[in-house]
């Protein structure tokens, strides 16, 4: 009798675990869901506001940019619903596909790409123009958290750490480079650090390999021309305003007009045509204008927490592959935003780089909400529920 009454205590007390479990996961990817579904809603109106001339001006309706949007959001939204149901072990046996993939997509690019900005990052097929180097940053962070995974054991020895990084981040990043797109390739090195980091990889290979892309990241930037205009326009904008520091110096004048609560939804006057790429690179630029420092700070505080709720959710994954997998993410988005974010407040250079979830972007758009049903699916297996 006694041992009846025991075991039956114990199934219920397991059952409680599991429950408490469930909810703790539930109650992660709602924590992950809301600062995405906000940055999602703030992005598609500040677009509304910030394209608006030039939608005029290109295509003679002030909507066409929302009304893009839109779509991609609801093409992103269903992507995120299937990454969130299909159980992210999938990916390992897929990692070797999707780089191979994502490489031609590159090489494709390079080839066939159309160029704008100074750079060919882009390719038209059909209706649809695609930057294949948003894909490029997931199918990196998949390749080598798998490959990190197989090779836990032999991470003591520098070379099993190198080849799996030289063959997804290298060549990636050689490619990014060829566009040129700077901004990306230091976002896809950042997440293969990140990946790298909470493998079982030595501290000291560790060490290696952030000095050596630190040298690599500073070389290229004084190299090459085309950066170093954008290293030299960061460093002093206002030695050629009506230049090469334009769009800097608009991007400030800007985010000091909108003071602490903003000149209202809609009355931007940086939108007509003074701040070039207002509704892409440069809609944090138009958010701060229009909804002032108090607008500003509510995005900077959804992305602070995306970052905190993905690394818990990485921290509470029931393998190491998962916890590779959901800090590559996060790393990229962070990283991304921060890139973004830097640029428009002078706090580091232009790169292009699009906001996740509030730029224009079919590409890094749906490529973002995937990534976030990702770790959706990983919050959900989040500290082994079913156990």
């Amino acid at each position: 009798m006694t041992a009846g009454v025991t075991s039956i205590t114990r199934a219920r007390t397991a059952q409680r675990k599991v429950a408490r479990r469930r909810s703790a996961n539930a109650r992660y990817a709602v924590l992950l869901l809301v600062p995405v579904a906000l940055l999602t809603v703030i992005g598609l109106g500040a677009i509304r506001s910030a394209s608006s001339v030039v939608g005029i001006e290109l295509y003679g309706d002030g909507w066409v940019y929302f009304k893009k949007q839109a779509l991609w959001i609801g093409v992103g939204v269903i992507v995120a619903i299937v990454a969130a149901r299909v159980p992210y072990r999938v990916y390992r046996k897929a990692a070797g596909p999707l780089l191979i993939a994502s490489v031609i997509g590159l090489i494709a690019v390079l080839q066939f790409g159309v160029v704008a900005g100074g750079s060919r990052r882009w390719i038209e097929i059909g209706p649809l123009t695609l930057q294949p180097s948003e894909f490029t940053k997931f199918a990196v962070v998949v390749y080598l958290a798998a490959a990190l995974e197989r090779k836990e054991r032999l991470l003591d020895d520098m070379w099993h750490l190198a080849v799996p990084l030289g063959v997804s981040g290298g060549i990636a990043v050689l490619l990014v480079l060829l566009e040129p797109d700077l901004g990306t390739a230091l976002v896809i090195f950042g997440a293969a650090f990140a990946v790298s980091a909470v493998s079982a990889a030595r501290l000291r290979h560790l060490a290696v390999t952030a000095l050596g892309g630190s040298m690599a990241a500073l070389l290229l930037a004084v190299v090459s021309p085309y950066r170093r205009e954008r290293l030299t326009s960061f460093l002093h904008p206002f030695a050629d305003p009506l230049g090469s520091g334009w769009q800097v110096v608009q991007s400030y004048v800007a985010l000091g007009t909108g003071g602490t609560f903003g000149v209202g939804l809609g009355a931007s006057r940086a939108r007509w045509s003074f701040l070039p790429n207002a509704h892409t690179d440069f809609i944090f630029a138009i958010i701060g204008e229009e909804t002032g420092f108090a607008g500003g700070v509510t995005v900077l505080a959804m992305f602070a927490l995306i970052g905190v709720v993905g690394y818990l959710i990485a921290m509470r994954a029931p393998d190491r592959f998962g916890r590779m997998l959901a800090v590559g993410i996060v790393s990229w988005l962070s990283l991304q935003a921060l890139i973004n974010l830097g640029g428009v407040v002078g706090l580091l250079p232009i790169t292009g780089m699009p906001l996740p979830f509030m730029s224009v972007g079919g590409s890094s758009l749906v490529t973002a909400f995937g990534a976030i049903g990702v770790l959706v699916n990983i919050a959900r297996n989040g500290a082994n529920p079913t156990a």
